[in-house]
């Protein structure tokens, strides 16, 4: 007998025009959360999530590729007004912030 799988359900997350942009820049990767206002993430991206490996990952190249993934998705979904919070000690912390304005995200 084959066993049955438990059916989950997607979580559904109601993506407002303004949203919060987190940018997590450590010295190793840099890391890009587009969330609602009530914290729920809408979209997420990474450097190493972008095929970067190594010390490649904390360029601002690969911060770039990273927000504009992220971006890319999130906009399509409706999101046009982000608050930046930016943590971290990175290098592609600017190059992360002039990638969202760039996607279409004010």
């Amino acid at each position: 007998m084959a066993k049955t799988k438990k059916v989950t359900k997607k979580r559904i997350v109601i993506v407002e025009p303004i949203g919060e942009a987190h940018v997590n820049a450590t010295f190793n990767n840099i890391i890009i959360t587009l969330t609602n206002l009530q914290g729920q993430t809408i979209s997420w991206s990474s450097a190493g999530k972008m095929g970067f490996k190594g010390s490649k990952k904390n360029t601002p190249y690969a911060a770039g590729q990273a927000a504009s993934d992220c971006a890319k998705v999130a906009h399509d979904l409706g999101l046009r007004k982000v608050q930046v919070y930016v943590k971290g000690p990175g290098s592609g912390r600017e190059s992360a912030i002039r990638t969202l304005q760039t996607a279409g995200i004010e």
